[in-house]
């Protein structure tokens, strides 16, 4: 990819329960990373979600989850190797047909929560995504965390003939391993606009950032993330796509 993609975790809501601000992100972001049922979703607010995204001419991406509606997939939960590709599976075909129905696809798989950040702290785990993924469309990219160092991901994604998208994060604080810092401790979200949009420039220069020890941090990223569930990120985003628009541009 040429430039920085601006991706946003969307299509959270669930029945009539509303989470996050999708009509408001959407005419701004390059990629859509669609909940798929298993954290948030149902056929209705997925099928909707998709129409929103194609109408603004945005990618969808698959976004599956460990099967965890009630701690909104951010706790970890013990699957075996196959039963995790059983549930990619499951979450990225229901998606794939809701896009077909309306004309589109799913363009790529970004895990949610616990699994996204299971699959980066296990290399084990991260090759059993990277599988799903080849054995369902190997010319789906998969959407992981871009580290301090991103070589042992790429190695697998290339020996399974799978594209790596690198994410960072512009709403997220760093630790100096270039790991997010838990949502449990404190800092770990900015709230502040001016904030975020500083870290988006930032990465997408490709300057360092700074840890939370305070070291430098450097990261090589293909896509930027904003939180719709964020109404700080979200107040941001239409001022980080003039910015990266702008830096395109030059």
């Amino acid at each position: 990819m040429s430039r920085l993609l601006l991706n946003c975790d969307i299509g959270e809501s669930f029945g009539n329960w509303t989470m996050g601000l999708d009509v408001e992100v959407m005419p701004f972001i390059d990629c859509a990373n669609v909940a798929c049922g298993f954290h948030a979703g149902d056929p209705s607010i997925m099928r909707k979600t998709v129409s929103l995204a194609l109408s603004h001419g945005v990618q969808i991406g698959a976004h599956p989850a460990y099967q965890d509606l009630v701690g909104f997939g951010r706790r970890s939960m013990a699957y075996s190797a196959q039963e995790l590709q059983d549930i990619l599976h499951y979450q990225i075909g229901a998606l794939d047909g809701i896009c077909k129905a309306q004309g589109g696809r799913v363009s790529y798989v970004k895990p949610h929560g616990a699994m996204y950040n299971d699959m980066m702290a296990n290399p084990a785990q991260l090759r059993a995504v990277i599988q799903a993924v080849a054995a369902y469309d190997r010319s789906l990219p998969l959407m992981l965390m871009a580290t301090r160092d991103n070589s042992a991901a790429q190695q697998i994604g290339d020996e399974y003939g799978v594209t790596m998208w690198f994410e960072a994060f512009a709403d997220r604080a760093y630790d100096s391993a270039g790991k997010l810092v838990s949502r449990q401790l404190p800092g770990a979200v900015h709230h502040d606009p001016g904030k975020i949009i500083e870290q988006a420039l930032t990465i997408a220069r490709g300057d360092n950032l700074s840890a939370s020890d305070g070291s430098a941090l450097r990261l090589h990223a293909n896509t930027l993330c904003v939180h719709g569930d964020n109404a700080s990120s979200v107040a941001a985003v239409q001022r980080i796509r003039e910015a990266l628009n702008q830096q395109s541009a030059s």
